[in-house]
Formats: C-alpha cells, sequence, structure tokens
C-alpha cells in the first residue's frame, strides 16, 4: 500500500493485480496485471512508489514468477505509468533470478530517508543460505533506484545491506535519526521451535542470527532483537510505519497476520536497542492485517489480509481501514 502526491492509493493484490483507491473508492480497472506465481506465500507483493513519483511516474513492485524449469524466483521491477492512459506498464528489470519458495519470500519495498530502494527477502525455505553472503535470501537488500549497487553498500558489488534474517516482512525509518526497523516472522515449528517473531533494529553490514540464534540467544557478531514475541504467543508482524503527530508521536506501528493485532512499540531514542513502551489493539476485531501506514492526512490505514488461504474472511473483505490517530 503507497500513496502517490495526487491522493490516489495503490495496492497490490497477491494474484497479480495492481488497484488503484481514488478519492476513497476502488477503480474498476486495475493499474496494471502482471503474471506472477501467486504460490503459497509467493505471488505480487511488495510496492514503493518513487519519492520523485509525481515527475517520473515510477512504480516499484517485487514478485515471484516460475523461471524455466519450474523453478520459483523472485524479481524486482520498476514500473511506469503512462501520463495518458494511467496505466502501469513493465519500465525495467532491476533485480532477478533471486530463490524463492512458496514460503519465506518476505517482499517488503520502501525508499529510504537516503533515497536508496530496500528490499526485503526470506530464506525460502532454506534457512543456512540467511548466513551466506553470496546468496541473496534471508537478506535485507539496497539499491539504487536504476538498480544498481550503491558504492557505500557494506558488501562491495553486492545487494546485500544485512543478512540472517528469516522472514522479514516491514521496514520502517525513524524520523530524525534516519534508524531503520524491522519487522520479522519467527518460526512456527520443526527443529526451530515456534514463536520469536522479531522487531530489530537493522544496521549496514550487521547479522541478525538466523538460524543460529533467535529471541533471547546471543552470539558474538550476531544482533539480538529490540523486542520478540517470546514462544508465548505469535505476532506474525508484517507491515511497518513510524508515526509523526498526536499522542503516539514517534512510536513504530506494525501489524499482525496470525496475531490479528495492531502493535504499538516506542523505541528509546538514547538507545535504540531499548523499548520504552509496548501496547496492542485491535486483537481479532478485523482479522489478519497485512500493511500499516500513515497517510498524507495524517490518519492511519491498514489494511486487512483474510482472503489469502489463511484467514477467515468477512463481509467486505478484504478492506483498507481508516482510523483517526490518538
Amino acid at each position: 500500500m503507497a500513496f502517490s502526491p495526487d491522493g490516489r492509493i495503490f495496492v497490490t493484490e497477491r494474484p497479480g493485480r495492481i488497484r488503484v483507491v481514488k478519492n476513497g473508492q476502488l477503480q474498476a480497472e486495475p493499474w496494471m496485471l502482471l503474471e506472477v506465481a501467486a504460490v503459497g506465500e509467493g505471488g505480487l507483493m511488495g510496492l514503493a512508489l518513487d519519492p520523485a513519483f509525481a515527475e517520473n511516474r515510477y512504480v516499484y513492485v517485487a514478485h515471484t514468477y516460475r523461471a524455466a524449469g519450474g523453478q520459483l524466483r523472485e524479481r524486482l521491477l520498476r514500473l511506469r505509468e503512462d501520463p495518458v492512459t494511467g496505466r502501469g506498464a513493465v519500465d525495467r528489470v532491476l533485480l532477478d533470478n533471486v530463490p524463492a519458495n512458496s514460503i519465506h519470500d518476505g517482499g517488503r519495498v520502501k525508499f529510504g530517508p537516503d533515497g536508496k530502494l530496500y528490499w526485503t527477502m526470506g530464506d525460502a525455505g532454506n534457512p543456512p543460505s540467511a548466513q551466506e553472503l553470496a546468496s541473496l535470501t534471508g537478506k535485507i537488500m539496497r539499491l539504487n533506484p536504476d538498480g544498481s549497487i550503491p558504492e557505500d553498500n557494506p558488501f562491495p558489488g553486492s545487494a546485500v545491506y544485512s543478512y540472517g534474517h528469516r522472514n522479514p516482512q516491514g521496514l520502517a525509518w525513524q524520523a530524525g535519526t534516519g534508524r531503520l526497523y524491522a519487522t520479522e516472522h519467527g518460526p512456527s515449528g520443526g527443529a526451530f521451535g515456534v514463536g520469536n517473531d522479531e522487531v530489530n533494529y537493522v544496521e549496514r553490514g550487521r547479522n541478525y542470527g538466523w538460524p543460529l540464534i533467535q529471541g533471547d540467544q546471543s552470539r558474538e557478531g550476531m544482533v539480538v532483537p529490540v523486542k520478540h514475541s517470546g514462544r508465548a504467543e505469535t505476532w506474525a508482524p508484517s507491515g511497518a510505519t513510524f508515526v509523526s503527530g498526536g499522542r503516539w508521536d514517534g512510536s513504530l506501528l506494525f501489524v499482525g497476520l496470525r496475531g490479528e493485532t495492531l502493535y504499538r512499540l516506542l523505541p528509546d531514542r538514547a538507545d535504540p536497542s531499548r523499548t520504552l513502551a509496548f501496547e496492542k489493539y485491535f486483537a481479532g476485531r478485523f482479522g489478519r492485517l497485512r500493511d500499516v501506514a500513515q497517510g498524507p492526512d495524517g490518519s492511519l490505514y491498514i489494511l486487512t489480509n483474510n482472503r489469502d488461504g489463511r484467514g477467515s474472511p468477512r463481509q467486505g473483505d478484504d478492506r483498507i481501514l481508516r482510523l483517526a490517530l490518538p
């Protein structure tokens, strides 16, 4: 979900449709339809508008596809809106042939305050790959808007910004400091246990431990989360945003899929590894929640995700909810 300067909301739908909401109304025709592999957690996922969208009309998306031989792969595209027709078309492929799976495909796409494009990728069901710098799975990546590698990336010639991630699905930058925070899914069973969903303070070149550590575990050279769910509950955290204004000014908000909750975390500006407050809202009220953003009008916008095969759809699902800040 992303807001354009003219007030439209761009929304991705997993089967490959990019939809537009204008003046509170969902437009009947998709802005663009992409051929994707909507398998399990794959399909059309993250979307971001260029900071200079009003001038260049660029839109960036990540999606899963089937390569030759049937293997699932992930790619990052730059699209462009035709100023005459108002429809989108592929401009260029920025990054391609990233291993994918029916699980753990990450998929968040966002611009940072540095003007660089960030893309999260899960471990694609291959946990050891998160520790391999030669692999792009289990990583947060950083690119120039044209797909080239920034010269100041931590690993020369590589898109990798941070590694050791299981399935990061939310990115948000703190105003004033430019600090990056990311939400990440913990394991849901098997050899790695269950729980330990995370909020991480992400710094360039750092190792966030998966699959070698999780939760409160620590190891030299690896970063522990700012906050984690423990094993008693599951958040399955997705989209995240920092809030400006109101009683929640400076708070990090993120939403939960399995947790079906809006979470508010207040980071300590003096020590970004500490949390000053943590609260939960709307538990179970709207079902699975995929994304949260603060709109140009200051309101919160929350995207539900009850028709993904794991939720219990209600009348009117899926929806974008608009809420006033406290």
